[in-house]
């Protein structure tokens, strides 16, 4: 059982800690680094979600 594995056996049932959890950290990064790398973290936040099912924005078209 991988890593991943793991982690996303332990979020599961909590979507709400999760997405808390990695808004905050991408909050910290964001400002560790003076937001010079937020459309990075924003990206990296977004893939987290996806990885873990955790995503509200899944079902929505990408915005243009």
């Amino acid at each position: 059982m991988s890593v991943m594995d793991k982690i996303k056996g332990m979020l599961k049932g909590h979507p709400d800690q999760a997405n808390k959890g990695i808004d905050q950290a991408g909050d910290f990064v964001d400002d560790k680094t003076q937001n010079k790398y937020s459309g990075q973290v924003d990206t990296g936040q977004d893939k987290l979600r996806d990885q873990f099912g955790t995503n509200p924005d899944q079902d929505r078209p990408p915005q243009s």
